[in-house]
């Protein structure tokens, strides 16, 4: 059994191995089921794959998997460089499956269920001061077709907080000018609504209204490129670091930095942590927590304002 756990190479591609029929019936549950996103199917493939590759090289049949070999199988792979925080995300595409394969009794045993995460460090969102945002918004050139497309979609990142993902899958109709509200699908395709500021709506109303025609489409999508076909996440990342260069912002940006800066603005400005879960569509409160650090920034800024006595210093004795 010992031969059985310990992995004497790598993970490699199963391209030339054998079908694993509940592999295949999983993957098949997180897409039918649980509506996961193609990225997020495509990244439980390959780690739960990169797991089988090393069953199969074993010749070790998955009933016989333990907990302590699921662990010196994650340490092997810290061995072969992965670092914490990709750990952790082959531990959990590992949980899921096998969670999955107990509560449909497929296995008897779930052998990831006391294996403990790995130890992550804290890493604070990176975000824009409100004055480096003004200067990004700032640099599209609006008289341009390209400019001012690339003005909205900065407009909605920042307004809306919203992922590059959901921004390139906007459709005209996504959005109501009646309410104001944006319809917006996340993560799993899960919907939600969120208002977004008047200049965010009249710049939005414009571009559909004038500029997106100018453009061809030739897909029922908001913001297209040249050729009129949908504009890619790639293309959003490249605006958005022309941008941030124009405007002689130093620190490299994605567009998941209008992100934290939409979620860190919000909670400077005195919204409370449950209302920005909602806004930024996160399912779980604890990813939203990251955020907690603004809040304690504040504190700490209202009370040396504020106390009276946190302009004295008595000597203590």
């Amino acid at each position: 059994m010992a031969d059985t756990t310990i992995p004497s190479s790598s993970p490699n591609s199963r391209d030339q191995a054998p079908s694993h029929p509940r592999l295949d019936r999983y993957l098949e549950f997180l897409l039918t089921v649980r509506g996961l996103s193609e990225n997020s199917l495509a990244a439980y493939t390959q780690d739960l794959e990169s797991f089988y590759a090393f069953m199969d090289e074993k010749s070790a049949p998955l009933e016989q998997i333990t907990s302590e070999g699921l662990f010196l199988y994650l340490m092997r792979l810290r061995t072969k460089g992965l670092k914490s925080r990709s750990l952790a995300r082959h531990l959990s595409s590992l949980r899921g499956f096998f969670s999955y394969l107990q509560d449909e009794g497929l296995l008897p045993d779930n052998p990831s269920e006391f294996l403990e995460n790995p130890k992550l460090p804290k890493k604070l969102p990176d975000f824009l001061t409100v004055a480096q945002i003004t200067r990004i918004l700032d640099q599209p050139d609006l008289d341009s077709k390209l400019g001012f497309r690339d003005r909205v979609m900065l407009e909605l990142l920042y307004a809306a907080g919203l992922r590059v993902s959901e921004l390139v899958g906007l459709k005209p109709f996504d959005f109501d000018p009646q309410t104001g509200l944006l319809k917006v699908f996340g993560k799993g395709s899960k919907e939600r609504l969120v208002p977004i500021h008047y200049t965010a709506q009249d710049f939005l109303q414009r571009y559909l209204d004038t500029w997106r025609s100018r453009f061809k489409p030739g897909q029922d999508l908001v913001f297209l490129n040249r050729s009129g076909k949908g504009l890619s996440r790639q293309a959003v990342w490249k605006c958005i670091r022309r941008y941030a260069q124009k405007a002689n912002i130093a620190q490299r940006i994605s567009p998941h930095t209008f992100r934290h800066s939409f979620a860190t603005h919000l909670l400077e400005g005195g919204a409370d942590l449950r209302t920005v879960q909602i806004l930024l569509g996160h399912a779980d409160i604890s990813a939203t927590e990251i955020y907690t650090h603004v809040r304690t920034g504040r504190l700490f800024a209202i009370h040396r304002e504020f106390h009276p006595r946190s302009g004295m210093r008595v000597k203590v004795k």
